[in-house]
């Protein structure tokens, strides 16, 4: 979702430099999936589309230089061909690299941070046209405020993202997940696996499904074939088993593939039933040859600290009568915390509490405002790209860095060519 003047998609480098240098307000354009004005511009919108799609890899550093209008899909194949990996993914594998780490985009996972997080370089054009470099090792605090930057800062034409060896997944989906089992064992819940994804419609205090990723060389995995067997000895899930030996903490494994929304063909999800596969074919819940939707939707996240996890969730349990009506489906994962000015899980250990609403904005925004309501005791943090009613006083207060980050924006952009009503509602103006 998103507004211009006029959209320019320049081929080359050097068309980028001249046009960013003569234009008094941009905004660049990654894989389009925001649902608020984050990518607005009363100028030019920049595809950066046109570009080369570079993939280079540097073994030596085990990194990987990559074009900022390289999709996930795309990357993933590359490094997994090539024996690489990177420690997480989100659940879309379409979203580009360079907008998904500007926003703080995240995958789950008790140790996994946000893809943002993978970034050690950040090569972007300036608004005089000038390219500027900023590295993890060499310009520190400062580039800890610039790569989760909405956009403010410059046209980010690549990333450097650090590496790690190719590792394949088993994913595992679990139905009827008991909410007492949630409020009672929260973190055995979401350490049992390398990523675990909660799914519920807010109808009951039963969680709809667990969607439950585990590395090949991590913990050991129950045996899809055999899936009324307890878990192996030694998982977290044998300890927590029911009579009937279900492995998930009492609940249920699926009887075939399923796709978080109810009703919905599982057709566009990655393969299920524990069949190992490699990482990028795992991690996503979705896969990149099917499109999951077709716009008829709007999202909404709130990250909060994983301390007051239970009881926020707890307190949205009290709206379920206003958030069933207008719900697709809910997701709620970990995030580990990071240093990254902007991120929503900057310094603290982070749960996120995801939601696909039905398009209805006149339906679904006055539930946003009793969600923040309910959040607020536990100072949530609304996802960049997503719909959010939060007021602009209160979001200033919940980034501790803000200043600092202001006096990045003065430096590397003092004209406020990448500046947009977003950014100057929301973060730039009044303290």
């Amino acid at each position: 979702m998103f507004r211009a003047e006029h959209v320019d998609r320049p081929s080359s480098l050097s068309q980028l430099r001249g046009l960013v240098s003569r234009s008094r307000e941009v905004r660049v354009l990654g894989s389009g999936h925001s649902f608020n004005a984050i990518a607005d511009s009363a100028g030019t919108l920049v595809s950066l589309d046109g570009l080369p799609r570079t993939i280079e890899i540097d073994s030596a550093s085990a990194t990987v230089k990559v074009a900022a209008s390289v999709r996930y899909a795309e990357l993933g194949a590359r490094l997994h061909a090539e024996g690489y990996a990177l420690r997480n993914l989100a659940s879309l594998p379409h979203i580009s690299v360079a907008g998904s780490c500007a926003t703080a985009t995240h995958g789950s996972g008790d140790a996994n941070g946000n893809l943002a997080t993978a970034v050690s370089a950040i090569e972007m054009v300036t608004a005089g046209g000038d390219v500027v470099v900023l590295g993890r090792d060499t310009d520190g605090d400062r580039f800890e405020g610039a790569v989760v930057a909405l956009g403010a800062l410059g046209a980010v034409v690549s990333l450097t993202l650090d590496l790690v060896p190719a590792f394949d997944v088993r994913q595992y989906v679990y139905e009827g997940l008991a909410g007492e089992v949630l409020d009672e064992h929260f973190d055995d819940v979401f350490s049992s696996a390398y990523s675990v994804s909660l799914f519920t419609g807010w109808r009951t205090s039963v969680i709809d499904q667990a969607w439950v990723k585990h590395r090949l060389d991590a913990s050991p995995a129950p045996d899809a074939s055999r899936a009324g067997d307890p878990a192996p000895a030694g998982s977290v899930g044998a300890t927590t088993a029911d009579g009937a030996g279900n492995p998930f903490f009492g609940a249920t494994m699926a009887d075939g593939p399923r796709h978080p929304v109810p009703g919905v063909s599982a057709v566009h999800c990655t393969r299920q039933a524990g069949v190992p596969g490699p990482w990028f074919e795992r991690l996503p819940h979705f896969r990149p040859d099917f499109t999951p939707s077709a716009g008829e939707e709007l999202q909404s996240e709130y990250l909060v600290p994983r301390e007051h996890a239970v009881a926020a969730l707890r307190a949205l349990a009290g709206l379920r009568d206003h958030i069933a009506p207008v719900l697709q489906i809910s997701e709620i994962r970990t995030v580990a915390a990071d240093r990254l000015w902007l991120s929503t899980a900057y310094g603290r250990e982070s749960v996120a509490i995801h939601f696909t609403w039905i398009k209805d904005p006149a339906a679904v925004l006055p539930v946003l405002g009793l969600i923040e309501e309910r959040l607020a005791p536990f100072e949530a943090r609304p996802h960049w790209g997503k719909l959010f009613t939060v007021a602009p006083e209160v979001l200033r207060s919940r980034y501790e860095r803000l200043p600092d980050f202001r006096d990045l924006v003065a430096h590397f952009d003092p004209t406020g060519t990448f500046t947009n009503d977003f950014l100057r509602d929301h973060l730039l103006g009044a303290p």
